[in-house]
């Protein structure tokens, strides 16, 4: 019995980049398509016969199978549901005109959506593209990295996984658009999503050597020393406190000044409030001192003092209600 074959391929892979089978498929039958791409023009060079129809396909399809047993439909980046639909319900009614099938010639690796992201904001920020996202630079976008990484942690917090999941969305878009704004930096400036990406997986090789190079995995406490000890390394710096994100929130920065003084079994006496010189001092020395406390306890003064402070404002909502 004649056959159709639905040869579905995924347009995020490099065109030709198929599967044994298919391509088996492809050199010795005949390969219809609704339209030239990358994909027919390397099927061509391959010595496949490739007809691109420009009528309806279902009838084109049958009558090539009638003629050569085996025909090829080589479907659309979106896989031509609708016209799989279409076949298959006429197939239904006449059976005997055909056999369809379904055969994947490639596949999405993981991450490949990411792909998209990446050509969705090039197209976006190239000519022709968002005037507002043209307009930008890393600096005026700097506060929006901010603000969703911050609704990111709120997501967290509030224990929804639908809405971290699209808040890191968010995340990601900052780090897309970054990376493409950096396509436009000077010659001997500029970096792309690439750079990043390659800068990201070269250095988690380099730490993670217990995973990658063979090396004993001790305790996760040796695992972490080892980590900051080939990070000292890489950044030669000449502080335990070199690389700590100035920026971050206050009570934040504190706990970690604080955190890798102790790692390094660094000590220094805190200031004391009443030798300070005026009132914004000494706040700031016994809030200092309430960071301390809250290190040698295993406590986390950012997350402690942001649960009581939404606590609070609840019962300020409660309040507004009842008032």
């Amino acid at each position: 019995m004649p056959r159709i074959v639905l040869l579905v391929t995924s347009p995020r892979l490099p065109a030709g980049l198929l599967t044994a089978t298919a391509w088996d498929v492809v050199r010795t039958a005949v390969v219809l398509a609704g339209a030239d791409s990358e994909l027919t023009t390397a099927l061509r060079s391959a010595g496949a016969q490739v007809r691109v129809l420009d009528g309806p396909a279902v009838p084109a399809l049958l009558d090539a199978a009638a003629a050569h047993d085996t025909v090829v439909w080589l479907a659309g980046p979106a896989g031509d549901e609708s016209l799989a639909r279409e076949l298959g319900l006429r197939l239904a009614r006449e059976p005997g005109l055909a056999e369809l099938e379904l055969m994947y010639g490639s596949w999405d690796p993981p991450g490949a959506r990411l792909l998209d992201a990446v050509a969705v904001l090039d197209r976006l920020l190239s000519p022709g593209g968002d005037p507002w996202k043209r307009a930008q630079t890393h600096r005026s976008l700097a506060g929006f990295l901010l603000e969703e990484s911050y609704e990111a942690y709120d997501a967290i917090s509030a224990g929804d996984t639908d809405a971290l999941r699209e808040e890191l969305g968010d995340v990601l878009l900052q780090v897309v658009l970054h990376a493409r704004l950096a396509e436009e930096l000077p010659e001997d400036e500029r970096w792309n999503i690439d750079d990043v990406a390659g800068g990201l997986v070269d250095k988690m090789v380099r730490r993670n050597p217990h995973v990658f190079a063979g090396a004993q995995a001790g305790t996760l406490e040796e695992i972490t020393a080892n980590w900051e000890r080939i990070k000292q390394t890489e950044k030669a710096r000449d502080s335990v406190l070199d690389g700590i994100v100035l920026s971050q929130p206050a009570l934040a920065l504190a706990a970690k000044i604080l955190e890798r003084s102790a790692r390094a079994n660094l000590t220094a006496p805190l200031p004391l409030p009443e030798a300070q010189p005026d009132p914004e001092a000494a706040l700031g020395a016994t809030l200092l001192a309430l960071v301390a406390e809250a290190h040698r306890s295993n406590l986390d003064p950012e997350a402690a003092l942001r649960r009581t402070t939404l606590t609070h404002a609840e019962t300020i909502r409660t309040t507004e209600s009842s008032g």
